[in-house]
């Protein structure tokens, strides 16, 4: 993601705004998919905007080609592609039984996804790069197509379907605002070494998304949303027991 206000340098570079505009031209293309009905391609362009979206940024700091215009139009082309695609796509495939309340869930994923961006992008200088406060919107809306793409390949069916998609539009709409923090991985360091363990694990899964590429994905991606509210409760317990064991301490008061 361009999102990096350092270099305040004028002007338009051609490779890094060509990948963003793929990522929009995706997310446009998902959306045309979504009205005529073919919600499995439409999910797979909103993941190839995934990958343009993941490039564009690396690309543009590895040939220093930053700017505040590249961070402007990421952000546009990020609400089109990760907020209105995939909440669009979602209401076609199954909020419309739901009526008002399944397409003010698209909205309001769409409105949280804008709202998401534009906080990233006002407190990017200041946050911890490790984190991310609130879920990212790509995952977010990578979590939407995956369960829609997953269930369009097996062909599961039933009122469920339509209910964990209205529910997952909602719940991740809310994670995306929320101030619960996701690990961002930007601070792994791919060029050193890894234990052979680690190496076999990746192997693995490279393999495991071969077999049944949908539910990998979908499974990737919910578990990250998921990790974040876990790893939230899980820190707020040790504060609380930290909080306690300190306050026993106290009123124990002095060793005389």
């Amino acid at each position: 993601m361009m999102r990096t206000r350092a270099n305040p340098r004028k002007g338009v570079f051609v490779l890094p705004n060509l990948l963003t505009t793929a990522a929009m031209f995706s997310g446009f293309f998902a959306l045309i998919k979504s009205v005529e009905g073919d919600y499995a391609l439409a999910s797979v362009a909103v993941l190839v905007a995934l990958v343009f979206d993941g490039l564009d940024g690396r690309v543009a700091r590895l040939i220093n080609a930053e700017t505040d215009f590249g961070a402007e139009y990421d952000s546009i082309s990020d609400v089109i592609a990760f907020g209105l695609a995939p909440a669009v796509l979602t209401h076609q495939w199954a909020l419309g039984p739901f009526g008002n309340v399944g397409w003010l869930g698209g909205f309001l994923f769409t409105a949280c996804a804008g709202l998401r961006l534009a906080r990233f992008n006002t407190q990017s200088a200041v946050k911890d790069k490790r984190y991310f406060q609130g879920l990212p919107a790509p995952a977010a809306a990578a979590t939407l197509v995956t369960w829609v793409l997953f269930v369009e390949e097996t062909g599961l069916t039933g009122v469920w379907v339509n209910v964990a998609a209205l529910f997952g539009v909602y719940a991740l709409a809310l994670l995306m605002v929320s101030n619960i923090r996701f690990r961002s991985f930007k601070d792994a360091d791919l060029r050193h070494r890894v234990p052979f363990p680690a190496a076999v694990l990746i192997v693995g899964v490279l393999i495991l998304v071969a077999i049944h590429p949908p539910l990998v994905l979908f499974g990737f991606f919910f578990l990250y949303a998921l990790a974040g509210p876990v790893d939230t409760m899980r820190q707020l317990r040790h504060k609380r027991h930290q909080r306690r064991e300190r306050t026993k301490v106290d009123s124990q008061g002095p060793e005389q």
